[in-house]
């Protein structure tokens, strides 16, 4: 049985390789809060278990032994945050927290119940792909709001999950997955108007622009 830490590490090695980042030393050791001392230490060992290939300053990449790991933590994590919000009550800025203290608790029994419990659902409630139990992922757009044309239409695919804050402002906009808008006009690079499908209009900032991707809609 893998340890929390080491199934933390690999979960963010995908991360960040996901999000075409590279999975330095600096760059884990920020996304995970520890030490870059305690990230190389920990590199070396994943090296030695043969979850990941590592090299010196030029960072780190899944086996596919790692990689099925981290999917398999991934599918817990998406799972429990569609679980909460659909059972329990939880809106969806609650749930990423809750679930990165579950992910490594529940078993492959009740990962399996709560995926038939709920249908066998493809998305979490951030719009984020939740892999199959054999381990394979749905391709995800990783264009962001911000990047669109003026006068584009686009429907909204996820959401990035890890702020509250955030995840409270978008929803307050009316601006969850599977919603379609229509992009307006910019305003010095730090705002951005977008127009909803009945025609009201949205002002967001190029922070929340830049954490919701996008696909075209037709």
């Amino acid at each position: 049985m893998l340890s929390e830490s080491v199934q933390d590490y690999l979960k963010a090695i995908y991360s960040l390789r996901h999000e075409n980042e590279r999975a330095t030393t600096n760059a884990l050791a920020a996304r995970l809060n520890v030490t870059a001392a305690s990230v190389t230490g920990m590199l070396k060992k994943l090296a030695e278990l043969k979850l990941v290939l590592y090299e010196p300053y030029q960072g780190a990449t899944l086996t596919p032994a790692g990689e099925k790991i981290a999917l398999e933590v991934i599918r817990h994590h998406r799972l429990i945050e569609l679980y909460l919000t659909e059972a329990m009550g939880y809106s969806w800025d609650q749930v990423h927290a809750e679930a990165d203290r579950l992910e490594h608790a529940i078993s492959e029994e009740f990962e399996d119940r709560i995926s038939t419990l709920l249908g066998h659902p493809t998305v979490d409630p951030h719009g984020d792909p939740i892999p199959t139990k054999d381990g394979e992922i749905a391709t995800s757009s990783r264009d962001t709001l911000d990047t669109v044309a003026e006068g584009s239409r686009v429907r909204i695919e996820r959401v990035r999950d890890e702020d509250p804050a955030l995840l409270r402002e978008v929803a307050d906009l009316g601006l969850t997955p599977q919603t379609v808008v229509t992009i307006g006009s910019r305003k010095d690079g730090a705002s951005l108007t977008v127009y909803l499908a009945d025609g009201q209009s949205r002002c967001i900032s190029a922070r929340i622009a830049r954490n919701i991707f996008i696909i075209d809609a037709p």
